[in-house]
């Protein structure tokens, strides 16, 4: 992996973090997945070691929780 990936579920925790995320980074460095718009890739995610919502994970696959907008099983709906 190359980039980071930056998982959220559209909830306006999340997208500030979003935000701040691409102001630290950049856009260039950063792929940003919602899930509100692609549940696909929450299997992706959580085999990956998200736990919650906002989260990135670094292209070493490290994953980093940021704040708390809601937990993978509350996604999962």
């Amino acid at each position: 992996m190359s980039k980071s990936i930056f998982y959220h579920a559209g909830c306006p925790v999340c997208v500030s973090a979003e935000q701040d995320i691409i102001n630290l980074i950049g856009l260039d460095n950063v792929e940003v997945v919602h899930f509100g718009e692609d549940k696909n890739r929450i299997l992706e995610a959580e085999n990956a070691g998200v736990k919650s919502v906002p989260a990135l994970v670094t292209p070493t696959g490290n994953v980093l929780h940021i704040n708390f907008g809601a937990s993978m099983e509350e996604v999962k709906g």
